[in-house]
């Protein structure tokens, strides 16, 4: 076992959550070599063509991770993890939130609040969201975002949600 891979206590309170083959694409290669090899890549940036030998082929490493990132299988993993660990009392649910004011550095006083324009379309079409700017979009993802975390803290509180 190299540093940052997996223990064997890690291992086994994994293993049950992890997807199994449906048999009609060939064997996995083992999902605990795997994982280690995503968590090397995560925990180092290397690319994933230089993952070492001991991982695997890159290709079946990048694929895996690939494959459960867009099918959501990390989502339920976590899921899955933290309800068995907070089943068995082993999760703090207290959450604290830092006020701490940083100040902005002397010479970013006086940039510009406009956000940028969007860019001009080719051939006079008209963009597919041209009333929304990037920064509408992701001010109300962040809203959203917020709203979640803060009705997630109110139930693990037993309180009703409140959203200021």
């Amino acid at each position: 076992m190299g540093r940052g891979e997996l223990s064997d206590a890690e291992w086994e309170r994994l293993r049950p959550f992890l997807p199994v083959s449906n048999g009609r694409c060939g064997r996995w290669r083992d999902h605990r070599q795997v994982v280690n090899g995503i968590l090397h890549r995560v925990r180092t940036g290397v690319q994933w063509r230089d993952l070492p030998e001991r991982f695997g082929p890159w290709k079946t490493v990048y694929e895996r991770h690939r494959l459960w990132s867009a099918d959501g299988t990390w989502g339920r993993l976590l899921q899955q993890v933290q309800a068995e660990a907070d089943a068995a009392g082993e999760i703090d649910w207290n959450v604290s939130v830092d006020s701490t004011i940083v100040r902005a550095h002397q010479h970013a006083a006086g940039a510009r609040t406009d956000p940028p324009s969007a860019p001009a379309s080719k051939g006079g079409e008209v963009p597919e969201h041209q009333d929304e700017t990037a920064w509408q979009s992701l001010h109300a993802r962040l809203v959203e975002v917020v709203r979640e975390v803060r009705a997630w803290v109110a139930r693990a509180a037993g309180s009703p949600p409140s959203f200021t």
